[in-house]
Formats: structure tokens, C-alpha cells, sequence
């Protein structure tokens, strides 16, 4: 059972002391005095340097999340267990990526769970892969397709930062050659041109399966609806969210100053068992 989340042994019964110690090879956000966070991997000998000074990790060892380690200038750091959300933001970028409330919304639509095929296409700096994996864990796979190397080696060490590449495997090809997978879930491509990984996305896919696609602009939605339809999808949807943060002060709440507005367009659609029409 060790394959399994600490939260899970958790509720199995298993572990109940030691779940919530934060071990080496565990990924740490430290949040400063001054609300600024970091997202590190703890391990023995490791440390950690940042405007309030310089931080021995291995300080944190044994410790529980929601506990304080102290730099060599006397600045206290919080221990957080990093949400998805964070870890996503904390990427190394090479690449755009899917925003957090973008990928919330592709994995509640498409249905990704525990135990889920995944196909992505393209990785790009592995933000959305990473969001994918969290959710087909512990038992399910993320196998997602980038043509460039660079990227590739990028998004492996932000995926290996969040303790999940056992649930990802990396493809160096490109969408037009198609998927080896089949019998899929869920196919997700975030590409210039979706159109050309849709009939590559209906072979992977099982009957019924579930695709999403992103685009920045109209021209790509209507092109992507198109095409989705010639090829056997049905139910094909397109949405567009907007979130704004607020700056929360007694008599002064007002919205940020700063506001990620448009990010893409997120198209939907199931797959109809039939013959696809050329």
C-alpha cells in the first residue's frame, strides 16, 4: 500500500502518527514574514537562500506542516504543504501555461479522477500535466506529448519537483503521429493548431471518452468546433472564465490592481462511436 497518498494511508488506518511529518524528498512551500513563498524539496544538507537570509532544510525534517523554521538572520519561515494551485504558479516557465482556474474547470468537465488515462498534447512547461497527474493518482497515468527536447527536460523537473513523475510518461513526438495510447479517457491538446491532433485524439480515445481543447483566439475555436465535428464529437462546447482576486482591507476592499483577464478559450466534446468522416 505504499503507493498511496499519505492522506490515504491516513484514512486507512495506517501512519496516523507520522502522515502529516514532513520527510525528506517532500516538497515544502515556505511562505516569509513578508508573505512571499518558495517551493522547495526538503533533503538532508540542502539549503535554501532568499532575501531574509539563508535556510538550512534540513531544519525542516520531523517537522509538521504549519510549523516555522528560522533562517541565519532570525526570519521565521511557515512550512506549507503546497496546494495544486501552487505548485502550478511555481513552475519553471519555458513556455505559457494553463492557469490554475483554467485547469480546475478541464478537470471537473472531462471527468479526470483517480485512476484516469490522460493524454496531453502539447506538455509545454508541464503545469497542466501536473494538475492531471495530482488527479489520476494514485492508480491511473498521464502520458503527454511535446516535440521539443528543451521543453521536454524543463516540464520533467517541474513535474519531479511535485513528487508526481510516476504518474507522467513523456513523449518526444509530434501530434501529427499520432498517439501509441488507445482506449484513453481524456485527451487535452494545448497546441497553435488543435485540428491537427483531433483524429490522433478519436483513435486514442475509448468510446464515450472526453476531449478539451485551448485556444487564445476565435479564429482557433471555430476551426478546432469544426473539425471536432467532421470527426465523430459530439455535445462540443465553448467557455471562457474570468477570475478576479480582491484586495481585502477594513474600508478599503477594492479589486487588485492586477488581473490575468482572458487566457484562453476552453473547448469540450465527446466522442461518438462511430466512423469518423473524412
Amino acid at each position: 500500500m505504499h503507493y498511496l497518498y499519505p492522506e490515504v494511508l491516513y484514512r486507512l488506518g495506517e501512519g496516523k502518527a507520522d502522515f502529516m511529518k514532513i520527510t525528506s524528498g517532500n516538497t515544502v512551500l515556505l511562505v516569509s514574514p513578508d508573505n512571499k513563498s518558495f517551493m522547495v524539496v526538503v533533503q538532508e544538507g540542502k539549503t535554501f537562500s532568499s532575501h531574509m537570509g539563508m535556510l538550512d532544510l534540513s531544519s525542516a525534517l520531523g517537522k509538521t506542516w504549519g510549523d516555522t523554521i528560522v533562517s541565519n538572520l532570525g526570519n521565521s519561515f511557515v512550512l506549507l504543504n503546497p496546494t495544486v494551485e501552487e505548485k502550478i504558479m511555481k513552475v519553471r516557465r519555458a513556455t505559457q501555461i494553463v492557469y490554475p482556474k483554467d485547469a480546475a474547470l478541464i478537470l471537473f468537465k472531462t471527468d479526470v479522477r483517480a485512476g484516469s488515462r490522460v493524454v496531453e498534447a502539447a506538455t509545454g512547461s508541464g503545469a497542466l500535466t501536473i494538475a492531471l497527474a495530482n488527479s489520476v493518482a494514485p492508480c491511473g497515468k498521464v502520458y503527454t506529448y511535446e516535440k521539443r527536447e528543451q521543453f521536454i527536460s524543463n516540464a520533467k523537473d517541474n513535474v519531479r519537483r511535485t513528487g508526481l513523475s510516476r504518474y507522467v510518461e513523456f513523449n518526444c513526438s509530434d501530434v501529427r503521429e499520432g498517439f501509441k495510447e488507445r482506449g484513453v479517457n481524456v485527451v487535452i491538446l494545448d497546441l497553435p493548431s488543435p485540428w491537427y491532433g483531433i483524429p490522433a485524439s478519436y483513435e486514442a480515445l475509448a468510446p464515450g471518452g472526453r476531449i478539451a481543447t485551448i485556444s487564445p483566439t476565435f479564429n482557433q475555436v471555430e476551426r478546432t468546433a469544426e473539425v471536432l465535428e467532421e470527426t465523430g464529437f459530439i455535445r462540443i462546447e465553448t467557455v471562457e472564465l474570468i477570475m478576479r482576486k480582491y484586495q481585502v482591507k477594513r474600508g478599503k476592499t477594492r479589486p487588485d490592481n492586477r488581473t490575468v483577464a482572458h487566457t484562453g478559450f476552453l473547448t469540450f466534446a465527446f466522442k461518438r462511436n462511430a466512423a469518423i468522416v473524412s
